[in-house]
């Protein structure tokens, strides 16, 4: 016979059939055209695009109330002031259910039922160098572990989708077709996370990197790898410690494990100087860009948003053709080209310390590609991106 469920699952059980045969109710209440539900993150706080398009809503829709769906977990990450509903709580049901406006940038969740009426706003949260949506239909590791008619289903609720770039749109437009009898609109109008990047002052970069123990005349090197579908934890392929030992005192690594992989990088300065800090914890990874003299990158979206600032980037990617086999992506980041390779390529240890020792990190020959980088994937971008989703999402239908 099969294990009987425990008192606790058929308590959770309940109380989620109950929530559901409320919020059916619900259903019937008549929309609020003042209220905006937000998430980011599958529910882990205020993050990200929708982040930006909240703030900027506050500010020229002020009649737009703005909610936040958080897991449980998460809400002690809830910014004072605030105003958010915990997933599957009786809020968040009454807030779907009545919100003339949905804005996230993964999903909403436990299956919301979209009403005619209500927009939702798609922002996505990265420009895609590896395969999303359809096209992992090719990868079988990825393609056993994905429901692609739950995709579909998910798509299908979008009135718009957002974009930072051509490239962006192509990809989506393909990866994520429209079910037939729906349609959304893609927005190609800049991600808003990257207003920051032309916004900031002198002083507002120099409070961040105080705020992070940086000294001054640090040079800050900031490295947050994504995850590898093809391993499990947080097993970065540069050693922060050795690196920041081998460059000297004067240099900072910031360390950020992807949040798939919970807070912590796992990484320790050992000599107590202070040379490499785990900012995996820290509530915005723009502040650490801006904080940052260059980016250590791998094959994280962040490569994208850091372009926008203009400052050097040097890929760094020894597992590149393992990483490729199992995810696959949609051009070459190591070939060289003017827009496909940002700056300098390593694949070892030695290689990365020699482009900071011979200054081919900030090499004219880095900043051309870098330039080229930069206007294939932020033409949009230019401090200005969540004032036009904003004025064009919460117009009158």
């Amino acid at each position: 016979m099969p294990p009987r469920p425990s008192a606790a699952s058929v308590k959770r059980f309940v109380r989620r059939q109950a929530m559901r045969a409320v919020y059916r109710t619900d259903l019937r209440r008549p929309l609020d055209p003042n209220l905006a539900v937000y998430g980011a993150y599958w529910n882990r706080g205020v993050a990200c695009n929708p982040a930006a398009i909240h703030a900027k809503a506050r500010e020229l829709v002020p009649h737009i109330r703005g909610v936040w769906v958080v897991s449980s977990r998460h809400r002690n990450r809830m910014p004072a002031g605030v105003p958010y509903v915990i997933e599957g709580s009786r809020p968040y049901w009454r807030a779907m259910a009545t919100a003339t406006y949905l804005v996230n940038n993964s999903s909403f969740p436990g299956g919301f039922t979209k009403r005619p009426g209500q927009r939702y706003l798609q922002t996505h949260h990265g420009t895609p160098l590896k395969t999303m949506g359809l096209d992992q239909r090719a990868y079988p590791a990825l393609a056993r572990k994905t429901d692609f008619g739950k995709i579909l289903d998910h798509v299908g609720q979008w009135d718009f989708s957002l974009s930072a770039n051509p490239h962006t749109t192509e990809v989506w437009d393909r990866v994520y077709p429209a079910p037939q009898g729906t349609s959304y609109e893609h927005l190609d109008l800049g991600y808003p996370r990257n207003d920051v990047y032309f916004t900031a002052t002198a002083d507002d970069i120099a409070k961040i990197r105080a705020d992070l123990g940086i000294g001054e005349g640090q040079t800050v090197l900031l490295h947050a790898p994504t995850h590898r579908d093809y391993r499990d934890g947080f097993a970065p392929d540069l050693d922060p410690e050795r690196l920041s030992r081998r460059l000297g005192p004067d240099h900072v690594v910031l360390v950020r494990a992807h949040y798939f992989y919970g807070r912590s990088a796992g990484t320790c300065d050992a000599a107590g100087e202070g040379r490499v800090i785990d900012v995996t914890g820290h509530p915005r990874v723009e502040e650490l860009c801006l904080a940052a003299d260059a980016l250590i990158a791998d094959y994280s979206s962040l490569i994208f948003d850091y372009a926008c600032l203009d400052r050097p980037i040097i890929v760094h990617a020894p597992d590149w053709a393992a990483y490729r086999a199992a995810r696959g992506t949609y051009f070459d980041l190591l070939s060289g080209l003017p827009g496909d390779t940002p700056g300098p390529v390593t694949t070892t240890s030695d290689e990365l310390v020699d482009v900071f020792r011979t200054g081919r990190w900030r090499s004219p020959e880095s900043a051309a590609l870098r330039t080229a980088f930069r206007e294939r994937f932020c033409p949009y971008d230019d401090g200005h991106a969540a004032e036009r989703v904003v004025r064009r999402f919460f117009a009158p239908a």
